[in-house]
């Protein structure tokens, strides 16, 4: 009826992040192609939208968020993509159709996975998912030292690729609380920046204390046992609280564990910027614990068993068609990953971390955990810091300090945190709250209010 007329708008564009073996274009003509063998061969980070036709295409990695909301006008379903829920809330007020919007009739498109939207017709069009990237079968012969080496080859490769994009000489802060993940990341970067030719203290390590907690200590000694002190620093605000509320409109979600670790990590990276202004690119270890499975299981409903038989159940949650999966926040590091990609960008930073990349994720699962845990806990917690020790010092001849893992908010503050802790009802009603106001004043306001059945005058 409309021949011609314009059905999607893409507010951020397509983005990647460290890509070696592919560019930004390949990927954007592989999108629009559904051609899933050419984003599997793509490394890196990226997240694309293309059109062809009246079908919409959308694909992601873990490490950048794309998100989506299906608008009615007067030609039928109208798909706006951008990264966040204020960004599409913000489209649509513009247009004066913010009564159509709601912050969980937006879609999160799912880390892995092309989606496919085809806008005809109404009700709204069911998305199809395909899945672009497989990791390997465990391999049991593989024994612990051969999975990290591997483990930590990707990871040294992935940061070549994202160092070698930034300016020779600038500065990098990286994350630090002297734990496994971001050990390994300061010394696989470091190797990195040695094998560009570029000096390796343009790498500096940052840790936040809020006063009693434990990461502080353990960073320093970490630091004096490498023999790297200089490039280390300890930061102290003079705020003391983390601003949980601040955080839930940072990332836009009201899991506690991720409101937490991102309370943490604005009070971090608004202290360095604070004493390094001039550093805009950022380090850290995130993901790491879902390579390895190694989350302490009091902390969640899920059994060893479901840890053990999933392979992607910590980066992808239970799977697009599970009843447990959320349309609106996907799961796993697919969801939680934006603990640290907002508020780094809320603090001015470029934020990548090498083990969320595809090739930490299909190295990390060749192993065989069922074998290799043996049922036991412990044993599955224990396997982390034995494969990454064991990996960066086959590629970096330095033997890593291993220290037990601890939550990030729980480091940076330690009891005085955990009396604070938080709960998922709370953190939902604060994130409800935060919404009310603008999701009333689109009703309430005629004057910013349209039909969707409105035909512009130019069209009809």
């Amino acid at each position: 009826m409309h021949p011609g007329v314009h059905r999607h708008e893409d507010l951020v564009g397509p983005r990647a992040v460290a890509l070696t073996t592919s560019n930004l274009g390949s990927i954007e003509t592989a999108v629009r192609g559904a051609d899933l063998a050419a984003l599997a061969r793509a490394d890196g980070h990226f997240a694309v939208t293309a059109r062809e036709g009246n079908t919409v295409r959308m694909a992601r990695t873990i490490g950048l968020p794309l998100r989506y909301f299906v608008a009615k006008l007067f030609h039928g379903p109208f798909l706006v993509v951008s990264d966040r829920i204020d960004a599409l809330h913000a489209w649509c007020e513009k247009e004066r159709i913010a009564w159509q919007f709601d912050p969980f009739y937006t879609r999160m498109v799912p880390a892995h996975h092309l989606v496919e939207v085809e806008q005809i017709g109404c009700p709204d069009p069911s998305p199809v998912y395909r899945r672009f990237f497989t990791p390997p079968a465990a391999d049991d012969a593989a024994t612990v030292e051969e999975l990290g080496a591997a483990y930590a080859r990707e990871a040294l490769e992935s940061l070549r690729g994202w160092l070698g994009t930034i300016p020779a000489g600038a500065p990098i802060a990286l994350a630090f609380s002297g734990g496994i993940d971001s050990t390994a990341v300061f010394l696989l970067a470091r190797k990195a920046l040695a094998d560009l030719g570029r000096d390796p203290n343009q790498l500096s390590a940052y840790t936040l204390d809020l006063g009693g907690g434990a990461d502080a200590a353990q960073a320093e000694a970490a630091m004096a046992e490498l023999g790297c002190l200089a490039q280390w620093k300890a930061l102290r605000p003079r705020e003391t609280e983390l601003d949980l509320e601040g955080a839930i409109a940072v990332i836009e979600d009201y899991r506690p564990l991720d409101v937490e670790c991102a309370a943490a990590s604005l009070a971090l990276l608004g202290e360095i910027r604070r004493v390094r202004p001039e550093i805009r690119h950022l380090l850290d270890g995130d993901g790491g614990d879902e390579d390895w499975k190694s989350y302490p299981l009091e902390d969640s409903d899920l059994t060893i068993s479901s840890v053990l038989k999933n392979p992607l159940l910590y980066h992808e949650g239970w799977g697009v068609d599970a009843l447990k999966h959320s349309p609106t926040y996907t799961g796993g590091l697919s969801r939680s990953y934006v603990r640290t990609f907002a508020p780094a960008r809320a603090r001015g930073f470029e934020a990548f971390s090498p083990f969320a990349t595809r090739g930490c994720i299909a190295a990390s699962s060749r192993a065989a955990f069922e074998r290799l845990a043996g049922g036991e806990e412990e044993k599955l917690l224990a396997l982390k810091g034995l494969a990454t020790a064991a990996g960066v010092e086959s590629v970096t001849g330095v033997r890593m300090p291993v220290n037990r893992k601890r939550r990030f908010q729980d480091g940076v503050s330690g009891e005085a945190h955990r009396r604070l802790r938080t709960s998922k009802a709370w953190c939902r009603q604060v994130f409800q709250e935060q919404w009310k106001g603008r999701l009333e004043a689109a009703w309430k306001t005629p004057a910013r209010r349209r039909s969707g059945n409105e035909v512009p005058k130019a069209i009809a």
